[in-house]
């Protein structure tokens, strides 16, 4: 069961105010965050902290990202409904559900197996539908390419060429690169092998991890 109290949508009403402040303009995704109760996707006892523009612990050494990265990453990739979106790294499912709320066919991977289950599990209570996977991000979903656009919401040492091939012409790739801290990159796949690629500030994410499942 959901409890979404009063106190609970006043500090969303709160995030969303502060999310615009930082230079967020995309109302939709400033609607999708301001609707999702982010708090269901944390631990109860980080409830009272849950609507802080701050990355959160979340188990398996994994954090639920800021809000402000959330939308910063949603919007860069500018959706349009029904187009077919895959995720790298579902973590605490909440990135995921900005996407459904967006209105998007969402397909996202998950490499650590408790967060896979508790994601899954989430996701199912707030009736969102993404197709959810267990398995190597690096390896994206060639079955089910090609996509419209891909997000990855971990750190990756360089953009990674097999997520590039499942990208449609015409698609957009939201990708943050580097070790330590990372660079915001978004890549627009123009031709089959031409890429146009812009930069968009220092970030800080957990890193892609290639062939391992835990």
């Amino acid at each position: 069961m959901i409890t979404d109290s009063f106190k609970h949508k006043g500090l969303r009403k709160s995030l969303v105010e502060e999310l615009k402040s930082k230079g967020i303009t995309d109302k939709k995704v400033l609607e999708a965050i301001g609707n999702i109760p982010r708090h269901i996707f944390l631990d109860s006892s980080l409830d009272n902290i849950a609507y802080q523009d701050k990355a959160l612990p979340i188990g398996c050494a994994q954090t639920i990202s800021q809000p402000y990265t959330v939308a910063f990453q949603t919007q860069l990739l500018e959706l349009k409904p029904n187009e077919k979106v895959l995720e790298i790294g579902t973590g605490s499912g909440y990135q995921t559900s900005v996407l459904c709320e967006m209105g998007v066919r969402v397909f996202t991977i998950e490499r650590h197996k408790p967060l896979y289950v508790r994601a899954k599990s989430v996701l199912e209570l707030m009736k969102y539908k993404p197709k959810c996977y267990f398995g190597d991000g690096y390896k994206g979903l060639p079955a089910y390419a090609p996509f419209d656009k891909i997000i990855i919401t971990c750190g990756a040492e360089t953009i990674p060429g097999e997520l590039v091939s499942q990208l449609k012409v015409g698609g957009i790739l939201v990708v943050p690169i580097g070790l330590d801290s990372q660079i915001m990159y978004k890549i627009t796949k123009n031709k089959e092998v031409e890429l146009t690629t812009q930069e968009f500030g220092n970030f800080k994410f957990v890193p892609m991890l290639q062939d391992k499942e835990s």
